[in-house]
């Protein structure tokens, strides 16, 4: 049985000791039977503490190398606290504030947040949406406005990608929401989106964007028309894509107050894997997260696009 725990106080409890996070890492990843990440073929031996032998490569390892954990200095339990902060608060959490809470530096923070959204990159929530789907496009990037004078660009009104990089986003009602930074939101890149998100037949909710247009030929499209103030139409709207826009907005602004375009999408995959479990129990989003944890994401390969 996996330890159940619905607060902080509840998960330090459950996982007193970096032994005990082995334990639990081991019994999501392997369930009882250990695999070696040089040879998945391999005979597996058992060595002192919780360390592995691989027959095949005759290398060791332990449940951590492969992982996001794998040479990792900070104790496994902290990790467990920053992924239980991370995950559980709806808008996410600062590297400022984390580093205060578990007691590591700014920068190891700042580290360890990147690498909690490698893992909230989840193919569970990658399927196919279908039933009724709102679609909308939203724009992140500097308000001109609020610019000196010298520092604007010009011709940056309504949809530029001056100094904004767009997002795609589609939400099945009810159900899961997908979104993706996209170069620009011409038709050609709007349908590909929709085409791969969604499933062929659906019901498709826009805006009346012209990128759109073309979406009759595959889907039943109905639109609303914000031009003309017309917001809802029978069923036909996009709140719920709009709420999401909204709520993805004040986090960012809020709490991350800047985000750079080079990491943009892992804060998109941050806020739609916490939406997309919404109506999970706090252990259950926390497992969920753990049991994605393979892959190694280093500090030169994060910065390397900055």
């Amino acid at each position: 049985m996996l330890p159940h725990f619905k607060s902080l106080l509840d998960l330090v409890k459950a996982f007193p000791t970096d032994e005990a996070c082995l334990l639990h890492l081991e019994a999501l990843r392997w369930n009882g039977t250990p695999v070696s990440p040089f040879d998945p073929t391999s005979r597996v031996y058992k060595c002192a503490g919780h360390r592995y032998k691989c027959k095949n490569t005759g290398k060791y390892f332990n449940v951590k190398v492969g992982t996001i954990f794998e040479d990792t200095k900070i104790p496994l339990q902290k990790w467990f606290m920053a992924l239980y902060i991370f995950s559980s608060h709806k808008k996410g959490i600062s590297s400022h504030q984390l580093a205060r809470d578990i007691d590591v530096t700014q920068k190891s923070a700042w580290f360890l947040l990147h690498r909690l959204r490698y893992a909230f990159e989840h193919p569970n929530f990658k399927a196919t949406l279908s039933g009724t789907v709102e679609v909308d496009e939203t724009y992140y990037g500097g308000v001109e406005g609020n610019k000196h004078e010298s520092r604007k660009t010009p011709g940056t009104q309504g949809r530029s990608t001056k100094t904004k990089k767009p997002i795609m986003g589609a939400i099945e009602r009810n159900g899961n929401i997908v979104a993706a930074v996209v170069e620009d939101t011409k038709t050609g890149i709007v349908q590909s989106f929709v085409e791969s998100t969604v499933a062929e037949g659906t019901v498709v909710m826009t805006d009346e964007y012209a990128s759109y247009r073309g979406v009759a030929k595959v889907y039943e499209h109905q639109i609303v028309r914000h031009s003309a103030k017309q917001y809802v139409d029978g069923l036909a709207h996009t709140n719920s894509i709009e709420c999401f826009w909204s709520h993805f907005k004040r986090g960012i602004e809020g709490i991350y107050h800047w985000v750079s375009f080079e990491h943009l999408q892992a804060y998109v995959n941050e806020f739609t894997l916490r939406y997309n479990t919404r109506r999970f129990h706090t252990a259950d989003r926390f497992n969920l997260i753990l049991g994605n944890i393979a892959g190694r994401l280093t500090y030169n390969t994060l910065i390397s696009h900055e």
